[in-house]
């Protein structure tokens, strides 16, 4: 028997179960993992609470980890056991000691990367890939505002933006989140607990504004991020951590100045192995090179069956960077 985290309903942090589960054999296309170090993800949260609801209970949780291949399915020809490897995009589970997961979700993990490195940056990583290279192709000596900087996927945008050459204006909670966004290439910052969004910006810019806002905040800085934008600008609305913008006038986007929003999704960029192995290959590029670092606190790796705690510091805004579960 081998044991995983589940849930039997929706709800906050405490429905989280340490729980031992029978695994089943892999089938013809997937590859058995397991699992060294696991990724958190604030899409973890959507899912058990309910905001992203699930299908049918108990319920595995997690879609993104690294480790080791133990056993592949029969029809499995990248893959053989002993390989090093990550995932995300996952079948829901991957809070678990071991994980089946379908061979064309999976990367050969390269040497230089570790698998604590790995499992905190592929997901993060991907997703700053599509964001700044595809929805939106950020430019050298570009200006642009980028909410929650000091986030795991905001870590990774500072420092993507840097090897870019464009300037990167993060909004931050604290001075020590400025500082850690400064510090992997933040241009500039914005405290929002202290200083108006919009306002800032637009002095920061001096009056001219930005052509593209990235939002994973949600609620709270619709409007901030649509003051923040030039004539025609995007607004790249990618994530709800203080809940969903809804009830949207569209109106308003054309009083604003005939601006743009788009609500994107890694799962709409990387449809398809070559998707994914392009994608990768630009993250693994930066991750081997240095220019991109993703180093997790000691105080944000958890033991598996902690997961709800996990859950607890991401929710309240405490944690800084990436987090992991470590079987």
């Amino acid at each position: 028997m081998a044991k995983r985290i589940q849930f039997n309903a929706h709800g906050g942090p405490e429905v989280l179960q340490w729980a031992d589960f029978e695994l089943a054999d892999p089938a013809g296309n997937e590859v058995q993992v397991e699992n060294r170090a696991i990724g958190i993800n604030y899409i973890d949260t959507y899912l058990r609470s309910g905001l992203y609801p699930v299908s049918d209970f108990p319920s595995g949780l997690g879609t993104e980890a690294a480790g080791v291949v133990t056993r592949v399915g029969r029809d499995v020809t990248l893959f053989k056991p002993g390989d090093r490897v990550v995932y995300c995009q996952a079948a829901l589970g991957a809070y678990s000691e071991v994980h089946n997961v379908a061979e064309d979700r999976l990367m050969h993990l390269p040497d230089a990367i570790g698998f604590e490195q790995g499992a905190a940056s592929f997901l993060k990583g991907l997703t700053t890939q599509y964001l700044l290279r595809q929805t939106y192709k950020v430019k050298a000596d570009e200006t642009f505002l980028f909410h929650a900087a000091a986030g795991g996927v905001g870590l990774i945008a500072c420092q993507w933006a840097k090897a870019l050459g464009a300037h990167l204006i993060g909004t931050v909670g604290s001075a020590e989140k400025a500082a850690l966004a400064k510090n992997a290439g933040a241009w500039a910052t914005i405290n929002y607990r202290e200083e108006n969004i919009a306002q800032r910006v637009n002095e920061l810019t001096q009056g001219k504004k930005v052509g593209v806002v990235y939002d994973s905040v949600g609620k709270d800085t619709w409007e901030a991020s649509l003051d923040s934008l030039r004539r025609h600008g995007l607004m790249v609305s990618f994530g709800n951590a203080s809940g969903p913008v809804t009830r949207v006038d569209l109106g308003i986007l054309n009083k604003k100045g005939s601006l743009f929003v788009t609500r994107p999704s890694l799962f709409g960029y990387i449809t398809n192995r070559q998707e994914l192995e392009t994608a990768s290959a630009e993250l693994f590029s930066l991750l081997a090179s240095g220019a991109i670092k993703v180093e997790v606190p000691e105080q944000q790796k958890f033991a598996l069956k902690e997961a709800g705690k996990a859950h607890q510091m991401l929710e309240s805004r405490a944690t800084q960077g990436s987090s992991l579960l470590i079987p």
